[in-house]
């Protein structure tokens, strides 16, 4: 359970998929928290958390994940799943679709019949008047009662064409679904013809011959219970199919069951659905008997698990929810949290969580987040005092390179921020790790066992770093669609985020988030994860050509008012420019995050700079779009500590040079016998200044031994064999400049 005021913070975008050094990885999301055994009768609460979107190349997965993942579709199923023939066995010039609008009675029934099953089927892409033609409820109701008629001689084949005509009213309901504007309403007349030709269909003794043959046609009869809304009416149908059904039907019958688990589920959206289950108890426990007569069958995606989940609906509905309770309490201690029977146990487990909370108790599931953890993650490797690693599965070798990342990026972090080790009060002195195998497995227990939302590519939580005995934590997955390289999604990213907070950002998260800071945290985390890899970060060049922001706007950046593209890839540029350009007012802005003065951060963004730095910022962004983006200046030199702000010396430096268009910033330093070299550096700051060298005399555009005259102020000079005693240099205001950092060495 989170705790108040706990650091959640938002997973990288999707676009960052980079690999990392020594195939360590990289992850994708963050807002954790510490995991609690829950007590007795209290219910979880929601951690405080930003989601961010997964990785575009995440792989579905047919096995379900918990229901608050899954959006139970509105409109009717579309297209066949079973018994359609294939397009390279029917010519095309076979289906005229603007025939099915023109004709109608006899006529339409017999040009359905006459139909292929794939003509029949793209019937379901009609619009306009091609669907109002082919489906008005007077059409629908010709091939209804068409249906009823032949049902009455099925011969447990399609010869006699009844697949045409299930899957014509199939597609009658879709298109009149999506497009009710174009075909009009169905009333009465239609449902009652529906219902006979249903009632006529099942009621045919060769419905239940166990064979493709039969299974084509059932398979989509079943699926036209749900289009007509008649889940109620059929759940006699739907209990034989469960009762009769075993793992040794073929294919098509298989489908079949199958596909009852749409008119359960899509069922109890209707109340008249509900009520049938209330007047017959024996519909659930035909259910849970399909799932413990046919347990051996599962194996996460199948069919048993999926219309087994829908036990947990029973318990969401009050007016179902005594019947459910002890079928699901039965099937979650019944099976295995892990492992073929997991999305079973864990789907119904989230049902007992979030429709039935405070009884955890009841269902003996309390002590389930603790003991998940164990059997979830089996790899437990202590990198050192600060970093643990959880996995679900993870080898010697990729532990190690996991380790050796993290270790080294802790080292590249602190000469970027010059921090001066933990700001007041935080006591997290590790991080844990969380690794899962993959997205799906993630999101099948993440939420359980930490309490976070998993429609995301992972969750950081700083949790309340004032609380001594308070566990940081990154819950993650590999990114499996990489293998056999491994990757951690977003790893280094993430870790930025444990660094930041612990050396940068005073308190929790939500304190650092009264006033916006998001360029910051997710620029630096972006800026430290690429430059600790050595990787180009390509997206944030190609914004860089773009130009859409001013350095200003974006010190207004919130995850509310921005994009991932303004979040990550503009706050990655934000911030190299300052740390590369501005370092000194860098320096001055963490020295008021690290004491948790957020107005005074505040007021050095909007007000001391302002829109200060705008013109330059966008200058710069051209640079970068060539692919010209500078790198971060080395330790900087002491400030200069001659009393005449125009004198340097040896390794010195003097920030806030200015000066006005056209006119000088004089300096002078005085070199002893022997100096091999002298190299002068100037950078940061707004405008344009030009640097002069002139040896023993004032150096001005005129007079002058040596120059560099770049865009910006980004100037370098290197003298060899200076002359000894006083030497001049100067910058000029090609362009009005102020903020400017300027640097001596010699050797």
């Amino acid at each position: 359970m989170t705790k108040d005021g706990a650091r959640g913070l938002p997973a990288l975008g999707a676009a960052l998929l980079l690999a990392l050094g020594l195939l360590t990885p990289q992850a994708q999301a963050h807002a954790a928290e510490n995991p609690t055994v829950k007590a007795p009768q209290a219910a979880k609460s929601a951690p405080r958390s930003i989601p961010a979107p997964k990785s575009p190349d995440t792989p579905e997965d047919a096995r379900p994940l918990a229901a608050e993942q899954r959006a139970r579709a509105a409109a009717p199923t579309a297209g066949s799943s079973v018994g359609a023939v294939p397009a390279a066995r029917q010519p095309a010039a076979a289906c005229d679709v603007s025939a099915f609008a023109g004709t109608s009675g006899a006529a339409l029934v017999q040009q359905v019949k006459a139909a292929g099953l794939d003509c029949v089927n793209s019937l379901f892409q009609l619009t306009g008047n091609d669907a109002k033609g082919a489906f008005d409820e007077a059409q629908m109701t010709t091939v209804a009662n068409a249906l009823r008629d032949t049902s009455a001689a099925y011969p447990g084949d399609n010869s006699t064409s009844a697949g045409q005509l299930v899957l014509f009213l199939r597609a009658g309901y879709y298109v009149q679904w999506n497009h009710a504007d174009a075909v009009g309403p169905y009333g009465d007349g239609l449902r009652t013809a529906v219902r006979g030709a249903l009632d006529a269909f099942f009621a045919a003794p060769r419905t239940r011959d166990v064979t493709d043959a039969n299974g084509a046609t059932l398979a989509e009869a079943v699926t036209l219970i749900d289009s007509a809304r008649e889940n109620a009416r059929y759940t006699g149908v739907v209990k034989r199919l469960l009762n009769d059904y075993t793992g040794s039907w073929p294919a098509a019958m298989t489908s079949a069951v199958a596909n009852t688990e749409t008119v359960i589920e899509r069922g109890f959206d209707l109340p008249e659905f509900v009520s049938a289950l209330q007047a017959d108890p024996t519909f659930a426990t035909t259910v849970s008997s399909f799932v413990t007569r046919n347990s051996a069958l599962m194996n996460g995606g199948d069919l048993v698990t999926r219309i087994g989940i829908q036990l947990g609906n029973l318990v969401a509905s009050d007016a179902l929810r005594a019947q459910g309770r002890p079928l699901v309490k039965d099937l979650i201690n019944r099976y295995p949290l892990v492992g073929s029977t997991g999305p079973l146990t864990m789907n119904l487990l989230w049902f007992t969580e979030k429709k039935d909370a405070g009884n955890c108790s009841f269902y003996g599931t309390c002590d389930v987040p603790a003991k998940l953890v164990p059997l979830v993650l089996t790899v437990d490797h202590t990198c050192n005092a600060d970093l643990r690693i959880r996995a679900q599965e993870m080898t010697a070798q990729q532990l190690a390179d996991t380790c050796t990342s993290l270790i080294e990026q802790d080292a590249f972090f602190h000469p970027i921020v010059k921090d001066n080790g933990p700001v007041k009060d935080d006591h997290n002195t590790s991080l844990e790790v969380v690794v899962f195998d993959d997205y799906y497995n993630y999101s099948l227990y993440a939420w359980e066992m930490y309490g976070i939302a998993v429609d995301n590519g992972g969750m950081y939580e700083e949790g309340d770093p004032a609380k001594a005995g308070n566990q940081a934590r990154f819950i993650a997955h590999e990114a499996s669609w990489l293998r056999p390289q491994f990757q951690i999604w977003n790893l280094n990213h993430e870790y930025t985020h444990y660094l930041d907070g612990r050396y940068d950002m005073y308190g929790d998260f939500e304190a650092g988030m009264t006033t916006p800071t998001v360029w910051w945290v997710e620029g630096l985390a972006e800026y430290v994860s690429y430059g600790h890899r050595g990787a180009h970060y390509d997206a944030a060049v190609t914004q860089a050509g773009k130009g859409t922001y001013a350095l200003s706007t974006l010190f207004d950046t919130t995850y509310d008012n921005a994009d991932s593209t303004r979040v990550y890839n503009w706050g990655y540029l934000a911030v190299r420019y300052m740390l590369q350009s501005h370092p000194q007012d860098v320096s001055a802005l963490l020295a008021q995050y690290r004491v948790g003065d957020w107005n005074g951060a505040r007021t050095l963004l909007k007000t001391t700079i302002g829109t200060r730095y705008d013109a330059d910022f966008a200058g710069w962004l051209k640079a970068c779009a060539a692919d010209n983006c500078g790198s971060l200046p080395t330790d900087q030199a002491p400030l200069c500590t001659a009393a005449d702000t125009r004198q340097y010396d040896r390794n010195c430096r003097r920030d806030g040079v200015a000066a006005t268009t056209g006119n000088y910033a004089y300096s002078f330093l005085y070199l002893p016998a022997g100096v091999h070299q002298l190299t002068i550096t100037t950078g940061g700051g707004t405008g344009n200044a030009d640097l002069y060298y002139n040896g023993g005399a004032w150096a001005t555009t005129g007079s002058y031994l040596a120059k560099s005259t770049n865009g910006g102020n980004g100037e370098t000079l290197t003298v060899a064999d200076p002359p000894s005693g006083w030497v001049y240099f100067s910058l000029y205001g090609q362009q009005g400049f102020d903020g400017v950092t300027v640097t001596t060495t010699y050797n």
